[in-house]
């Protein structure tokens, strides 16, 4: 989960932009008479906020598959960690038993 934490972080201040472009604010109809001549308006109004939604969807979309990319570099280079850890521990607990070995030797001599 907290792996992303950070993906989270990256994506959030986006989606209200995304949500604020995605709802279209249309021309309000003044009467039936005029309803042909606002047709086309609200038609190019709608067209112009898809296209923004498109555009702000691509960018969300490319931030988002960098931090996905950054969160996997991390997660490679934390399993190397791991391991060299792993391998130190096992070095150490092999470096105390030989020690606690040549005590017990050094003490029944």
């Amino acid at each position: 989960m907290s792996a992303w934490l950070p993906a989270l972080k990256a994506i959030l201040p986006y989606v209200a932009q995304v949500v604020t472009v995605a709802v279209p604010v249309f021309t309000k109809k003044a009467d039936k008479g005029r309803a042909e001549e606002i047709l086309p308006q609200q038609i190019q109004e709608l067209q112009g906020a898809v296209t923004r939604n498109a555009e702000s969807l691509k960018l969300l979309a490319d931030q988002l598959q960098q931090a996905i990319a950054t969160i996997d570099a991390g997660a490679v280079r934390i399993e190397r960690e791991m391991r060299t850890v792993r391998l130190l521990c096992l070095a150490s607990m092999l470096t105390s038993a030989a020690a606690i070995g040549l005590a017990a030797l050094a003490w029944l001599r």
